[in-house]
């Protein structure tokens, strides 16, 4: 079984740096790609960051260029956000994400998620 369980959301001041952590179970995590997604309030959830399997390629959100980087340990099967020089509008709910193919369909598997508030 699938699971998702991310980590390290808080309320911090702008400026100020976090650092997600999500931990995966229930699959081959060395064998897929990972993300993490982002939900504010009244808003539609937005892809922030991904990383592929082995750990190249990461891409990100023009939003969080340069601020943000993903990375991910295939032997503890964690997925890591680090998060620095936080702005009040990267405010939102902070998901880890993994889509795997099963029995011919993609299928997204989500956490439940990690609030993260930037505000003075």
């Amino acid at each position: 079984q699938v699971q998702l369980v991310e980590s390290g959301g808080s309320l911090v001041q702008p400026g100020g740096s976090l650092r997600l952590s999500c931990a995966a179970s229930g699959f081959d995590f060395s064998h897929f790609a990972m993300n993490w997604y982002r939900q504010a309030p009244g808003k539609e959830r937005e892809l922030v960051a991904s990383i592929t399997n082995g750990g190249g390629g990461p891409n990100y959100a023009d939003s969080v260029k340069g601020r943000f980087t993903i990375s991910r340990d295939n032997v503890k099967n964690t997925v890591t956000l680090q998060m620095n020089s936080l702005k009040p509008e990267d405010t939102a709910v902070y998901y880890c994400h993994v889509e795997r193919w099963e029995r011919g369909s993609p299928r997204d598997y989500w956490g439940p998620g990690t609030q993260v508030t930037v505000s003075s």
